[in-house]
C-alpha cells in the first residue's frame, strides 16, 4: 500500500493500543497524500484531515488509538527527513518504508513530545528526548501484506497484533 502511490510519497494511519511501554499495532489505515502542491509529492505527505477524522471515529468506537503515522519514502532511506520532523507532532509512532534496495526496507520510529521541534531536536529537552529514536520492529504477516500490497482497502483489514517494543 505505502509503495502503490510511486512515485508520490505513500501514507496511513497505524491504529492500536499502548500496553505499558509497548506499543500494540492492529490496524493500518490507509490515507491519501494530500499534499499542495502535488508536484512536491515526492518527497512530501499529507494525511487528509477527513480521514484522520474518520479514522479516529473508527478507532475510538473499537477502543483503539491513533498511535502515529506511516508513509514511504520512494527514493530514500527509511529514516526520519528533516521535513519529517518539522511537521510531526509527538509523541507518536512512525514508520517508514523506504523504496530503495536496502537491508532494512521499513523501520519504527518513536517520536517524544515534540513542541518546539527545531530540526532534529526538541528545544529546552533533554538531550535524550530529543531526537527520535529506532524501535524493534515485529510485524504479523497480515500488517506485512497491507503495507506492501498494491491494491488499496475498502476498510482496515483485520490482524494479529503484534508488540512494537523498545
Amino acid at each position: 500500500m505505502l509503495l502503490a502511490a510511486a512515485p508520490q510519497e505513500g501514507c496511513a494511519l497505524l491504529l492500536g493500543r499502548r500496553l505499558g511501554t509497548s506499543l500494540v499495532l492492529q490496524r493500518i489505515w490507509p490515507c491519501c497524500n494530500s499534499w499542495q502542491p502535488q508536484e512536491e509529492r515526492q518527497h512530501r505527505f499529507l494525511l487528509d484531515p477527513r480521514e484522520q477524522l474518520l479514522a479516529q471515529r473508527w478507532a475510538r468506537e473499537r477502543q483503539l488509538q491513533v498511535l502515529g503515522a506511516a508513509h514511504s519514502h520512494p527514493s530514500s532511506d527509511a529514516m526520519p527527513s528533516a521535513s519529517d520532523l518539522a511537521l510531526s507532532c509527538g509523541p507518536a509512532l512512525m514508520l517508514i518504508r523506504s523504496g530503495l534496495p536496502v537491508a532494512a526496507p521499513l523501520r519504527a520510529w518513536w517520536l517524544p513530545d515534540s513542541a518546539g521541534w527545531s530540526g532534529d531536536s526538541v528545544e529546552g529537552a533533554s538531550p535524550a528526548a530529543q531526537k527520535p529514536h529506532e524501535l524493534a520492529l515485529e510485524l504479523a504477516p497480515e500488517l506485512e501484506l497491507e503495507l506492501e500490497s498494491r491494491s488499496g482497502a475498502e476498510s482496515p483489514p483485520g490482524s494479529e497484533p503484534r508488540r512494537l517494543g523498545e
